[in-house]
């Protein structure tokens, strides 16, 4: 059925819903279907898990993928972009070490717009995307103690140039890089209606540059029912505390048992196990298959999906992208979760500026998405006087 014959009703029922279910745009870089989970402009996420990330953010901003001489020029254009004003990394410094790294992520965005933003949607886009790796990698090294921020060398490639900066204390930097690379392209993109995106898109569309959109976007991330999730479900491996199937499962039927949740599993709209997390059992079998938290991620994978399917109010009992990403990143040296949401703003940053640069640039025969205004009904709001 053509999409612009479908007849979309609101009813009393439909407030206060989140707005799940009912569209409100078009978006061309991502497409999330219930049984094959995400694709980027038509290419299934597992087809595209290994590619160079320079390659998957052309990809979404040029809605095709890249010659070899046009991945050549996509690398060398953002390497080229990758000058954060020393001011940034010095500010940095004075934040509260209290702080959450979302939040001085959402700080530092401010930072670079303060210092670098030329007004232009794509220009902005770009340079964003590129001088972010600086940005987090500092956050990383100055809120962790690890030391100076290590000087950018962005000849190395976008993810390769972030692991050298991060000088990650005792990590394996080519299986870091490795892990890296393909965590940044799984997260890229997620369709167009997530809190992140949304946010992101809803701000742009009053005309704010692309650093204050991004930051209002990572905002919305931070939250523990959005991106903070990854943080949550290595928490909940560690507190599983076994390897052994028969006592994974019986830890998964005691918590459901107690009103408990089971991280990592579950989806709004996937209806299958996630492709992305399915690319990151495989990763973790090459890359750490002894690491004792990913033997347990391993066995979640069968025992929990096992128990929540006997359960039919549950639609979706498979894992999502989160089941495993934070276990991998935990056995690869990262071993602190809470900047494991930093990671995933990392690869958004991307996925969110093409589409803010769709909606802004490209929409509407270049006239651009109007300023987002949803109306909302007034509730126990009857006329009244003074006196």
């Amino acid at each position: 059925m053509d999409d612009d014959n479908v007849l979309f009703t609101i009813t009393e029922k439909s407030l206060n819903t989140g707005l799940r279910g009912f569209p409100v745009g078009r978006v061309r870089t991502s497409r999330v279907d219930a049984s094959e989970g995400v694709s980027y402009v038509g290419y299934p996420i597992a087809d595209l898990a290994s590619i160079d990330p320079e390659a998957a953010i052309y990809l979404l901003f040029n809605k095709e993928l890249p010659s070899d001489d046009e991945i050549s020029g996509c690398k060398s254009n953002l390497a080229s972009r990758a000058k954060v004003d020393p001011r940034v990394i010095e500010t940095l410094k004075l934040l509260p070490r209290e702080g959450h790294p979302m939040e001085w992520l959402i700080t530092g965005l401010s930072l670079l717009g303060m210092t670098g933003k030329t007004g232009d949607f794509m220009e902005d886009g770009l340079n964003l995307i590129s001088r972010s790796a600086e940005l987090i990698a500092s956050i990383y090294r100055i809120r962790s103690g690890w030391g100076e921020p290590i000087p950018s060398d962005p000849s190395l490639g976008l993810v390769e140039n972030f692991v050298h900066m991060l000088g990650v204390p005792g990590a394996d930097e080519e299986k870091l890089t490795k892990l890296l690379r393909t965590f940044y392209v799984l997260h890229m993109d997620h369709g167009g209606g997530n809190l992140s995106t949304f946010t992101g898109k809803a701000v742009a569309s009053g005309h704010a540059d692309q650093y204050a959109s991004l930051a209002a976007a990572m905002a919305g991330l931070y939250g523990p029912l959005h991106g903070r999730a990854n943080q949550e479900c290595l928490n909940f491996v560690k507190k599983v505390g076994t390897t052994d199937p028969d006592e994974i499962e019986q830890f998964v039927r005691d918590t459901l048992a107690s009103g408990g949740k089971i991280f990592g599993f579950g989806h709004a709209v996937l209806r299958a196990e996630d492709p992305r997390a399915t690319v990151q059992y495989a990763l973790g079998q090459e890359l750490c298959p002894d690491d004792p938290l990913f033997k347990t991620a391993l066995a979640m994978r069968e025992r929990a999906v096992k128990v929540l399917k006997e359960n039919p109010k549950i639609s979706n009992p498979y894992p999502n992208v989160d089941a495993v990403s934070g276990t991998l990143l935990n056995a690869a040296g990262l071993v602190d979760a809470e900047y494991y949401t930093l990671l995933f703003g990392f690869a958004r940053i991307a996925g969110i500026a093409a589409q803010i640069v769709d909606e802004r640039v490209h929409m509407r025969n270049g006239r651009g998405v109007p300023i987002y205004r949803c109306s909302y009904k007034a509730e126990n709001q009857e006329p009244r006087r003074l006196g």
